[in-house]
């Protein structure tokens, strides 16, 4: 009897996946990286990998109808006459009018209006529909100094100077021509319809000893009553945030990799900068090492979607969140309404990233006047404030359960993790243990 082995199937590579085959094939067939908007797309290790102990024997909880759970936060206390006030520790991040068309801009303005905290112009200057619309507004003073001018540092709330960006820390901005209307490019000092890249770096500092000299000037110009924020992207977060500090930050804005960006090298998303996770702790343990935690606040954004994300985070040191992407969802953004439009453009909703290209049938990341009258600004404001009023609501939640009454009061014991990445990450246990993988002495 003759015994036939049946044949093996074909095997894939799992260096040279499907994946990597087409990057190198549109490569080759182009001559030009990929770029594209949002955050990072691999999975790294991320809030999902961390649990709450709530109250059981050892800790008493709150009743949740009865007993207060307070969410307000102070953003500026350590120099500025007039700190920004904030309802609820959940903010806006900067993402620019060229970026996002005019009712996306309004709509994020009224919609964190709404819920009393702060939206950020980003890159490209400020708008007065922006203004108007947001009772809070901090104003981000970028490399490009794009629409840049003192009248405007002065109307704004807060100043945000911005060294990185989670999503490519050591890269600079880029908006294609396809979205530099003649609106962008007035405000941007640019000419239509041609490609622009913000500069890396600041054109007149390049150090914390410069900074510290600029921040003096930015506080001279609007009398030192607006709160300094320095924003730098997750890639050495105790030195980054301790310089800042030096340097005379009010607050530092720390953004990790999965903080979603409007256009950049796909390598750069991919490839630069550590997981928000990563960021937290060590960012914290610069501002404790220095005597100015809670002294000077510690935002943090990068992939925050949830309340527990953001109890999370503040659990972990932080005292306030920024939301991007969550936000631009919360709007409209990848709306499956749209599914036949997205799939016309060869995507579908929920991984359209084609953001530079200024076709977004949701009408926000786009220039069109077509496509931007499709979003109502009032409605997708109203949105994005049941939003972030249903992630506080789960933020409190949480903290009521594991016994406190303001949020930030949570700390790192009430967490333990699931992984030995997220435990080392995080610094806290891992899951049934008490070790703290690299911990020293454990």
């Amino acid at each position: 009897m003759t015994y036939h082995n049946p044949p093996t199937p074909p095997r894939k590579s799992a260096t040279f996946d499907d994946a990597a085959l087409a990057e190198i094939r549109r490569a080759a067939a182009t001559g030009i990286y990929d770029i594209r908007g949002g955050g990072t797309k691999r999975k790294v290790p991320h809030f999902d990998d961390l649990l709450f102990l709530g109250a059981s024997m050892s800790r008493y909880p709150l009743e949740g109808y009865r007993e207060r759970c307070d969410t307000a936060v102070t953003l500026g206390t350590r120099f500025a006459k007039k700190p920004i006030e904030l309802k609820i520790p959940v903010t806006i991040a900067g993402m620019s009018f060229g970026a996002l068309s005019g009712p996306a801009k309004e709509a994020l303005g009224r919609g964190a209006t709404l819920a009393g905290t702060s939206t950020t112009t980003g890159d490209g200057g400020m708008t007065n529909e922006e203004r108007g619309h947001s009772e809070l507004l901090v104003y981000q003073y970028l490399p490009s100094r794009y629409g840049m001018n003192p009248t405007d540092l002065r109307r704004a709330d807060a100043i945000e100077v911005v060294v990185g960006q989670g999503a490519k820390p050591g890269g600079g901005g880029m908006l294609l021509g396809q979205k530099i209307s003649d609106r962008v490019a007035e405000m941007r000092t640019l000419p239509k319809g041609i490609d622009q890249r913000s500069a890396c770096r600041h054109p007149d500092w390049t150090g914390p000893d410069d900074l510290e000299i600029k921040i003096l000037e930015l506080r001279e110009i609007t009398d030192w009553e607006k709160p300094i924020y320095i924003k730098v992207g997750g890639a050495r977060p105790y030195y980054d945030t301790a310089l800042a500090v030096k340097a005379g930050a009010d607050v530092v804005v720390l953004d990790g990799m999965q903080g979603g960006t409007a256009a950049s090298q796909d390598v750069f998303i991919e490839h630069v900068g550590q997981p928000t996770l990563a960021c937290i702790r060590p960012a914290v343990q610069a501002l404790q090492d220095l005597g100015m935690h809670r002294k000077v606040q510690l935002v943090v954004s990068g992939g925050i979607r949830s309340g527990a994300d953001v109890a999370k985070a503040l659990a972990l040191g932080a005292d306030a969140v920024s939301v991007g992407t969550a936000a631009l969802v919360a709007i409209g953004d990848n709306d499956p309404r749209w599914e036949s439009e997205y799939n016309a453009l060869g995507t579908t909703a929920g991984a359209y990233d084609d953001w530079h290209e200024g076709k977004d049938p949701a009408g926000i990341t786009t220039q069109d006047p077509a496509l931007a009258a499709r979003l109502d600004p009032i409605a997708a404001s109203r949105r994005l404030a049941n939003y972030l009023k249903v992630i506080t609501l789960e933020a409190q939640t949480i903290a009521r359960a594991c016994g406190h009454n303001h949020l930030h009061n949570l700390e790192p014991e009430d967490l333990v993790a699931l992984t030995i990445e997220a435990a080392a990450m995080a610094r806290v246990p891992l899951a049934g243990t008490d070790w703290i993988p690299g911990h020293k002495g454990l």
